[in-house]
């Protein structure tokens, strides 16, 4: 068999977003493609000339392959023909969160150097507050609009390469400043593919983009969707109202629900008795919502419940690979490897654990990040033996399939026995009282550390003696949490994907202690 190396055999198998988007454009120009549940929008023909308008504005600053361009700004359909702009150049749109504090978003936007900023006027103030390093700085709204009439329409030829980074997006951890985490363009399209294969969204689903773009369950869909022909609708965020309109008028592939948002969805479905157009599959993190939430909200979408675990890095991979049927209320949330990757469970010294044992998980495949900017002693330590090491605990059971243990970076070391919180909050959130749950450490003079639960309780019945005698009956001695403590739903600090900040949790509690 012979061998080529020649450059027209390789360019032939390297398809891009920006490719893929745009000639979903040229062979459906007529169909929707982007817009907003009022019924504004755009069709693909449209939305590809203001694509090749917004490239053509971003060159003529400077912008090429390599570039990175940073955006602060609300959801809104500037925000994703931005994100296709950049896929065309070659560039890289690194997602800047609103949410941060201003020297946390002076580091974000500092740490990737980028040519050109462009931001919101509802976000202006806060990046003049950060005061991050002076860059070129384009304004969405009628300055962006008015920029851009000015630009050629013409199709710019796409200087992108699959390995090429696309977005930049902003992972946090348990301590230290956030890490800009590259997701290629190769990377976007195995996971829309995965999408396919996994979740069993269809060409032509559509997708409401409620979460913040500059989150992976925001921006990611959105590009899947318009890679393969279908509608994207962008909510400038959670608003059950226009959720739940959506849901009775549209087709959706996955409708994205996060914990601590699903019964404001609940109260709105039911309260419009709205009955649902059709969804694929809903949800995602079943493992931090209450059972009896997963029943009712799958019920009232008549749409399964995705048992994912997946993130930044990865995806929805690694182990998202089944769902929990509709009106189920699970007792055990077992994963499923996802296809399109490899996994392995290992010990502190990196040899793989027996079926049982608790293991880091260490991934690899298509769908896989290309590591965090600007970063070669946190890439060296995490791709260390051409494995991506996620720091996330899993127990491997007889079947196949995966229980979630813990992170590897928060245990609780008590009396010389490992205990991992996420197994007392399964326990804790089995009890239909329990609105939410989250447990940590706190020092102990004779066992060194004991688990701690904070609960929020949905009504006034539920007593701290319901929930031990509950976790006595599932859980070892050693497991039991020490002390209860009761708080409303809303003091749960939490991160832009809706997960109990625990870290915030176990200062809070560690300063109510010492007064």
């Amino acid at each position: 068999m012979s061998h080529t190396t020649n450059a027209g055999v390789r360019r032939a198998g390297q398809s891009t977003v920006a490719s893929l988007f745009r000639n979903r454009a040229r062979l459906h120009p007529s169909l929707r493609a982007l817009g907003t549940p009022d019924g504004q929008g755009l069709d693909y023909g449209t939305l590809a000339m203001r694509v090749n308008r917004s490239a053509s504005l971003l060159a003529g600053m400077g912008v090429g392959r390599g570039d990175r361009v940073a955006i602060l700004s609300e959801n809104r359909t500037e925000y994703v023909e931005l994100m296709l702009a950049c896929a065309t150049l070659g560039a890289m749109l690194a997602c800047q969160n609103w949410r941060l504090a201003p020297p946390e978003l002076k580091h974000c936007i500092d740490l990737v150097d980028p040519r050109v900023i462009v931001v919101s006027e509802r976000h202006a103030a806060l990046l003049g507050r950060a005061g991050a390093r002076q860059q070129q700085v384009i304004t969405l709204g009628s300055a962006y609009a008015s920029l851009l009439a000015g630009a050629s329409p013409e199709p710019r030829e796409i200087a992108a390469e699959p390995e090429d980074g696309l977005l930049i997006l902003y992972t946090s951890g348990t301590t230290g400043l956030p890490k800009g985490a590259v997701i290629s363009h190769r990377a976007e399209i195995a996971r829309a593919m995965v999408g396919f294969a996994d979740l069993g969204i269809r060409p032509g689903d559509a997708c409401v983009a409620w979460a913040p773009l500059f989150h992976m369950a925001g921006a990611e869909p959105a590009l899947a969707t318009l890679m393969t022909g279908g509608p994207v609708v962008v909510i400038d965020g959670f608003k059950p109202d226009e959720i739940a309109t959506m849901v009775a008028s549209t087709r959706i592939g996955h409708l994205l629900l996060m914990p601590g948002m699903i019964e404001p969805l609940i109260e709105e479905l039911e309260r419009r008795a709205i009955r649902p157009a059709g969804i694929t599959v809903c949800g995602a993190m079943a493992d931090l919502v209450p059972a009896h939430q997963l029943a009712r909200i799958t019920r009232l979408l008549d749409a399964p419940y995705m048992n994912s675990f997946g993130s930044t890095e990865t995806g929805a991979p690694p182990a998202s690979g089944n769902h929990i049927p509709v009106g189920e209320v699970p007792t055990k949330l077992s994963k499923q490897e996802n296809r399109f990757c490899e996994i392995r469970l290992v010990d502190p010294h990196d040899r793989d654990v027996p079926d049982g044992t608790p293991g880091e998980l260490l991934f690899r495949g298509p769908t896989l990040f290309s590591g965090y900017w600007n970063a070669e002693e946190t890439n060296a330590r995490d791709f260390r033996d051409g494995w991506f090491h996620m720091g996330d605990m899993f127990v491997r059971n007889a079947d196949g399939s995966m229980d979630f243990v813990d992170r590897v970076k928060y245990m609780i070391k008590s009396g010389g026995e490992n205990i991992y919180p996420a197994e007392i909050e399964r326990v804790l959130l089995s009890e239909a009282r329990v609105a939410d749950a989250v447990v940590v450490r706190r020092p102990d003079p004779r066992w060194g550390e004991v688990p701690v639960a904070v609960v929020a309780a949905r009504d006034d019945s539920l007593r701290a003696e319901d929930l031990h005698a509950r976790c006595r009956a599932q859980l070892a001695g050693f497991k039991q949490p020490k002390d209860i403590v009761f708080v409303r739903f809303e003091e749960l600090p939490r991160s832009t994907t809706g997960k109990i900040q625990r870290h915030e949790v176990e200062a809070w509690l560690k300063a109510r202690t010492a007064t």
